[in-house]
Parts: structure tokens; C-alpha cells; sequence
């Protein structure tokens, strides 16, 4: 991409730039985030103000270096952070502590969506995570007979109204700028509503500092643009091209194009676009350290449940991957990837590949705290592949045993039918069936 800059009082335009977003209508995107959502949930359940009130959602069962998920703006307002845990919260802050209940939040999730349902076609609306969804409100603005503040207000409102959930929301000419107008801008006016288009982005946050407030800017991009001098967007969007492409590749394209608040994505480019699946990965982190001979158990756990996704998906695999890590970082984690010579998704072919990729990369006399499994390379069932040795029919056998367990599992849910591994007191299978995200499902 080739762009032609001009620089007239610190502002830069462009001459003939090459590869330019396309021309379309003028749009106007949302991007509505509820604030401290989980904790607001259990504030509006409790009848109290997340305003007013100190409250933390982490569940104490897990003992204080447990994980606050949500803290209310009452307690944020005091220097508490999100996902802090529970030992720095400072003793002098009383507060309540309500155990997270993600079938609730989900609930809570449906019923946001609804109301945005009342007024904007589902083909408009993209849900971006539990509380944050992004709206094409272009086409009816002039149908409310409203301005594009206006009937983001009305949204906002319309869920505090009926849900006593805060909201606030950012709006912008494109995808980018409704969640800069979200992240940034809105938290910097008094009706928590941030609106930008391209000018005003360049104007107001060019020099916005640190440069990962920004979406799409990690920590290691930052650092990477620290050694050539780059702190904020005006740097990346005067910073030589060719560098650019240099340190970051194709992606140097996106930093660009972000740097003048520009992006070609639109509503109907998410809704269209089809995910190719090339993996499955499950980790967990241990309630408790675990013995070489315990986590080896919960990894087997961890490869059948790896395997029944596989089933679901009627894919295949021939990469099999761990992970593994140890107590207070006792050793380095370890892990190990295997290529198959079958490609299948029958857990007792997959199992010898997991337990020997373990056996020969987990050290036996460290406490162990942390798994993860990968299966790689996926491709559709009709590809699977074995070596003349396989009984093809056991193999047969087996994988219509298993579609009848998931088929119970549909029905009467996830531990209505277990194996005898999982009734072990190390396993987890059984608890973390009852967990939605890693968190207590009720």
C-alpha cells in the first residue's frame, strides 16, 4: 500500500492513496458496552445502585487470590480494579462479594439484545462479547426521526429503564471509531457517550498516550514501536512506510489505516464472513497443585472432552498438542506437539498420542497447576486416515458409542453420563461441567 502524505499544521491528508478504503455511504456505527457488567447485574438482582454501592463478583471459595471479575463503579471510584484479586482489595473498603452466575448474566445478555431487537434488524446488530455489541444505525436514524446521539441515548436509557443496567456507548463513521468512541471518548464526558469520524479522531487522540488504550494495540505491539520512537497514532501515521511493513508485515496495513481512524470492515463484511476452524484448545487452571500421576488423569479428562468437540464438529485431527505448567513457576512450563500418522477424532486413538507427548515432556516431582490441549490441523471427518494395523471396525464401534453419549449429553446434560476416570477426587470433568466460561453456571 502506497500513500502520498501532505502535512499542513500537523495534520495529514492524503494524494491519490492506493488500496483505500472503499467509497460507501456516509455510516453510523454504535458500540454499546454495559459498565461493570456482571457487577451491575448483581446490583439490579439486589435492588441497589452499582453507583452507590461497593460490591465484587469473585467467588471465595477459591480463597483470596481469587479472581474479581466485575467490580462495581462505586468501588472503581475508589482505586479498585477489575480482575484484581481478592487480597488487593484494601481491608479499609467493606464490600459485597456475590459469586459469579454466568447462567444469570447470559440471561441478563438475551434480554439486552432484545431490546435492541425492538428497534434495529438482527442483520444490524453484531454481538462482540457478553456485554459490548456494535449496531449499524444508518438507516434509521431519519426512520426515528432521530440524531445519532439521540437514539443512542435512547438505547442506552431504554436498558437502565427496564434492566437497571449502566450502559455507555461510543459512535463513530466506522466499525474502529465507535469502540475508540467507546473506549476512550466516552469515558471523558459527562453522559458517558464518546463520538468521533475521522477529523475529530485525529484532532483529539493523535497524540493519546499510552498508545494501548487503543483497540488492536497490545502490549507487544507497543513495544515493538517504542524502539523505533512511537508512542501515540500520530507516530505510526508518520513513521515511514517502509518500516512499517518492515517490523510488522501485512499487518502494518491495519496500524495505518487505524492511525487516521479509518477502516474498511463494515456490518455486512461481519455478517458474511464464514470462519475456517483450523483448531480446538481447552486449558485449565487447577484448584489445587497436582501430582505428576493427578494431572495426568485431569489431561485425559481434558483430551476425551477435546475429542467429543471434534465428534460435534465432525472433524478430524492428526496434531496433537500439551501444555503444562507449575506451581509458582517452579520450572519453565513445558509441552510437547505430535503429528499423528492417523487423522481421526476417536479418543482412543488420539490418547496414546497425549499421554506419550506428557510422559515425555512433564517433569514428575514438580506440583503441576496449569494444562492445556490442542488439536491442530483439523480437516472434515471424510478425511480421516488410519494404518492398515487399525481395526477399523472397533474404531467404527467406538465413535457411534460416543455420538450415543453425546446425544444423552444434548438431552439430559453434560454429566448425565460420565466415565469411571471422572469420579476420581483429582478429576475435574464432572465439576467443570456444572461451570459456564470457567465460572460457577448458576
Amino acid at each position: 500500500m502506497s500513500y502520498s502524505k501532505v502535512y499542513t499544521d500537523g495534520i495529514v491528508s492524503f494524494k491519490n492513496p492506493v488500496n483505500h478504503a472503499k467509497t460507501q455511504k456516509k455510516r453510523t456505527y454504535f458500540c454499546i458496552d454495559m459498565k461493570s457488567f456482571f457487577a451491575s447485574v448483581e446490583c439490579a438482582e439486589r435492588g441497589l445502585n452499582p453507583f452507590e454501592t461497593n460490591l465484587v463478583v469473585a467467588d471465595e471459595s477459591r480463597g483470596n487470590g481469587a479472581i474479581c471479575l466485575a467490580v462495581s463503579p462505586k468501588m472503581k471510584s475508589l482505586g479498585v480494579k477489575n480482575r484484581c484479586r481478592i487480597f488487593e482489595i484494601p481491608p479499609s473498603i467493606q464490600y459485597i462479594t456475590a459469586k459469579p452466575r454466568m447462567k444469570k448474566y447470559i440471561e441478563y445478555c438475551a434480554d439486552i439484545y432484545d431490546i435492541y431487537l425492538d428497534y434495529v434488524s438482527p442483520d444490524d446488530i453484531h454481538v462482540y462479547s457478553i456485554d459490548e455489541c456494535f449496531i449499524d444505525a444508518t438507516d434509521y436514524l431519519s426512520c426515528y426521526k432521530l440524531g445519532a446521539e439521540e437514539f443512542a441515548i435512547k438505547l442506552v436509557d431504554e436498558i437502565s429503564l427496564k434492566l437497571h443496567i449502566p450502559a455507555s456507548a461510543g459512535i463513530g463513521t466506522n466499525l474502529y471509531l465507535a469502540k475508540i468512541a467507546l473506549d476512550i471518548t466516552a469515558k471523558h464526558t459527562l453522559g458517558n457517550i464518546g463520538i468521533l469520524d475521522e477529523k475529530s479522531f485525529i484532532r483529539t487522540l493523535w497524540k493519546h498516550r499510552p498508545i494501548t488504550d487503543f483497540w488492536g494495540i497490545s502490549s507487544g505491539t507497543a513495544k515493538r514501536l517504542e524502539k523505533y520512537g512511537i508512542y501515540d497514532m500520530a507516530g505510526i501515521a508518520r513513521a515511514p512506510e517502509e518500516l512499517m511493513y518492515r517490523v510488522f508485515g501485512v499487518n502494518a496495513e491495519l496500524l495505518v489505516d487505524h492511525a487516521f481512524g479509518r477502516e474498511s470492515c463494515t456490518m455486512q463484511d461481519i455478517k458474511s464472513y464464514k470462519s475456517k476452524r483450523r483448531s480446538i484448545s481447552n486449558s485449565q487452571i487447577l484448584f489445587s497443585d497436582y501430582t505428576y500421576e493427578k494431572a495426568l488423569t485431569v489431561m485425559k479428562e481434558m483430551a476425551l472432552t477435546a475429542c467429543q468437540t471434534l465428534l460435534r464438529e465432525k472433524k478430524v485431527t492428526d496434531c496433537v498438542s500439551i501444555f503444562v505448567g507449575y506451581s509458582k513457576n517452579a520450572l519453565p512450563s513445558s509441552g510437547k506437539m505430535l503429528r499423528m500418522t492417523e487423522k481421526t477424532n476417536v479418543y482412543s486413538v488420539i490418547l496414546k498420542y497425549v499421554i506419550r507427548a506428557f510422559e515425555e515432556s512433564t517433569d514428575k516431582n514438580t506440583p503441576i497447576r496449569r494444562l492445556g490441549i490442542c488439536y491442530a490441523n483439523l480437516q472434515d471427518e471424510c478425511m480421516e486416515v488410519y494404518d492398515l494395523f487399525t481395526d477399523v471396525k472397533s474404531v467404527e464401534k467406538e465413535r457411534h458409542l460416543e455420538y450415543a453419549v453425546l446425544d444423552i449429553k444434548e438431552k439430559f446434560g453434560k454429566n448425565a453420563v460420565l466415565r469411571g476416570t471422572d469420579l476420581k477426587d483429582e478429576a475435574t470433568t464432572k465439576e467443570r461441567n456444572k461451570l459456564i466460561g470457567g465460572h460457577n453456571g448458576e
